[in-house]
């Protein structure tokens, strides 16, 4: 593979396969996604090619691509991955794959719909690969369009109108990105007047940022904090996250709480903490009481829903609070723990999501009062439904249970009553995952659902893809925890050495 761009490929891959459903008939269902699902599949198997020919005792970018672009800014188009990035970009293509064959049933305005889908795992997909931050900017754009056009489009109407649910997302979003975008310009100018050119690599802007006074990194810190916290659903900026599930079509859900979310935390660990360590370093305790706080609230909320929605909506909230408190713990083992817990979450979510848009397909409902018994008419469902719960609540054996407990030891060494109170979480995730899986799945049938025909086909690859990798993930956790140490390791060594040269103790 030495010399053949594969970075650039996985990326463009799908972008391919929407040129080439332009051309394609509207009435030709079928074909729009089998072109769509050769798309995604070609990305998810690169992704898992690159994955596993990392080096990972060399450590670093790897598969480097760059052409320069924007001279006068010090913007290149430049591409690599690391042991930070490659489980993002290997998540964003299992979930995009499995996205397609979730939506296999749409046939309203198919060819529309899946274009947009492609577009839109492309710029989740460019978030994750860019190295650049004008680029990494320029693909968080390209997200905002197509996922506020799928959901007015094809989104739900039931609790939340789906011009409501649409709008509020896109809303939050643009506001997050105003911020971050302040932000971003002040760095750069001021990175400019230290180096005396520009430089827009995150390598370049975190050695130009050692000259930043401590004032400059803290406040330029709080601005990034609330663009990409606003981003990962932290609270109390969170609102906008479960209407915009309720509202949102089955793959959107899918990418939304697997992948988009996603795009906050590891640029709030990519970026802020990597430029900016001391304002990391000043912020931290605010973040862990927010993080905490979402943790408690969101799960809360979750407990008191009735809309299967809207409780993996506020389960995705609280989820996120612990990759907060992770990256306040501000050690290796917090941040490993954050970012394989993105993983395991992503994954956990986008086949909630997946199995909850079979239910709703088949029964017209996600009202769990409406539900009962669906285990025997729907078995193959209720194994995807329960399998998704069961890894929701953190179980031994499925991949979410490390990441958490690495993030529960690593918080617990820096903010102790804290971490007690978010460990306590665990037990409320526990109600409201196995009473929705209760009351949904078993208990008497109800006649009217005798009908009902299981997922089969291209219906079963969600559970099939999603499902293998949440159990691989929890018997071989190394899989997962190997490469993200090999990015986070030498990240905190260079966040540690920018903090003693500041005058800050670790």
């Amino acid at each position: 593979m030495d010399g053949f761009p594969v970075l650039l490929t996985i990326l463009l891959a799908p972008v391919a396969a929407a040129v080439i459903l332009t051309f394609i008939p509207r009435e030709e269902h079928l074909l729009i996604k089998c072109i769509a699902a050769v798309g995604t599949f070609i990305s998810m198997a690169l992704s898992l090619f690159v994955y596993f020919a990392y080096d990972q005792s060399a450590g670093g970018l790897q598969f480097v691509q760059q052409i320069p672009w924007i001279e006068d800014l010090g913007v290149t188009f430049f591409l690599g991955v690391d042991g930070l990035s490659l489980p993002m970009l290997l998540l964003t293509n299992l979930i995009g794959f499995s996205a397609v064959f979730s939506s296999w049933n749409v046939n309203h305005r198919p060819r529309d719909f899946f274009i947009l889908l492609l577009l839109l795992i492309t710029g989740v997909m460019g978030t994750f690969i860019a190295q650049d931050l004008f680029i990494f900017l320029l693909f968080y754009e390209v997200v905002v369009i197509p996922i506020y056009i799928l959901v007015i489009i094809w989104g739900s109407t039931k609790r939340v109108t789906k011009e409501y649910a649409g709008m509020k997302l896109t809303i939050y979003l643009l506001i997050g990105s105003a911020f971050l975008l302040v932000g971003v310009i002040a760095l750069f100018m001021k990175t400019v007047a230290i180096n005396g050119a520009p430089d827009m690599s995150f390598t370049g802007l975190a050695q130009a940022a050692r000259g930043l006074s401590d004032f400059d990194q803290k406040w330029l810190f709080a601005l990034m904090l609330f663009g990409f916290g606003s981003l990962l659903s932290m609270w109390p900026f969170h609102s906008w996250s479960p209407d915009g599930y309720a509202g949102a079509p089955t793959a959107v859900s899918m990418i939304h709480a697997g992948v988009l979310k996603k795009i906050g935390g590891y640029g709030l660990i990519r970026i802020a903490l990597f430029v900016l360590p001391v304002g990391a370093k000043f912020w931290a305790p605010v973040i862990a009481v927010l993080g905490v706080a979402g943790v408690a609230y969101a799960a809360m909320a979750a407990l008191a829903q009735k809309d299967l929605k809207y409780i993996v909506g506020y389960s995705s909230v609280s989820h996120m609070g612990y990759v907060l408190l992770a990256v306040a713990s501000l050690n290796v083992i917090g941040l490993n723990g954050a970012v394989a817990n993105m993983f395991g979450h992503g994954v956990m979510a986008a086949l909630f999501f997946s199995t909850i848009g079979f239910i709703y397909e088949k029964t017209h409902t996600r009202w769990i009062p409406d539900m009962g018994g669906l285990a025997r008419q729907v078995p193959r469902i209720a194994v995807a439904f329960m399998l998704a719960a069961l890894a929701s609540l953190g179980l031994p054996g499925l991949v979410s249970f490390v990441p958490e407990f690495t993030i529960f030891v690593a918080s617990f060494q820096v903010y102790g009553g804290l971490a007690v109170v978010a460990i306590a979480g665990i037990i409320i995730t526990a109600l409201y995952a196995l009473r929705a899986g209760a009351n949904t799945l078993f208990g008497p049938p109800r006649s009217e659902y005798d009908h009902l025909q299981d997922i089969k086909g291209p219906e079963l690859v969600p559970l099939a893809v999603l499902g293998t990798v949440l159990v691989v993930g929890g018997l071989l956790p190394f899989l997962l925890f190997d490469m993200v140490n090999s990015g986070v390791a030498p990240l905190m060594a260079q966040i540690s050495g920018a903090l003693q040269l500041g005058g800050i103790s670790k």
